[in-house]
């Protein structure tokens, strides 16, 4: 049984004051933080600090006012066309947004799921950072139990069972002077991308 779980809202209230969470996606559980509260994710993930974080959003506004002008319609193209979905679209960002989820470049992936649920906490929470909900090196767990095995101390997105996801992280590309670049093959298929 999952005792650490709570609604939407209580939640919510627990990731302001700098808590992580568990929650479910179209694809993979996620583990997140506020941005501003992410260097917690790589401690308890046990994730090398090179590798940056994603940025999910309830919607495809929430995410784009941290991306740079020069690839702002590219971007918006891609995901007007995509999100809700498996697509993570790695953009450069404005000013120094993306120091706590990337340590590598003045980048960030963003994402907004297909799954309501998960697209309901993050309109409560606003953007929040995110990853795969298992230790780095490790399967990534399939739904709410693995998840709160895992991860017992953390705090879970209530109701539980989680709707099914499709076990597939997102594919991943980046923008590049106008060009798409695939980083990582997922849910979306690349020749529909091109």
């Amino acid at each position: 049984m999952i005792t650490n779980q709570f609604e939407i809202s209580q939640l919510a209230s627990k990731l302001k004051k700098g808590s992580l969470a568990l929650f479910p996606t179209d694809t993979l559980p996620a583990l997140c933080a506020c941005p501003e509260y992410s260097k917690k994710i790589w401690t308890v993930k046990k994730r090398p600090s090179n590798k940056p974080l994603i940025l999910m959003g309830g919607c495809l506004d929430d995410l784009f006012e941290f991306v740079q002008p020069c690839a702002f319609e590219d971007g918006f193209k891609m995901a007007k066309k995509y999100w809700p979905g498996a697509l993570t679209i790695v953009l450069p960002t404005t000013g120094n947004f993306s120091k706590n989820l990337n340590s590598n470049a003045n980048s960030l992936g963003f994402r907004v799921p297909a799954l309501k649920l998960a697209r309901d906490l993050l309109m409560k929470t606003g953007p929040l950072a995110t990853t795969s909900a298992n230790i780095s090196g490790e399967q990534p767990v399939e739904n709410a139990l693995e998840a709160s095995i895992q991860f017992p101390e953390i705090p879970i997105l209530a109701p539980v069972p989680w709707p099914n996801s499709s076990g597939i992280a997102s594919t991943v590309i980046e923008w590049n002077q106008g060009e798409w670049d695939l980083l990582r093959p997922g849910s979306v298929v690349l020749n529909k991308i091109n």
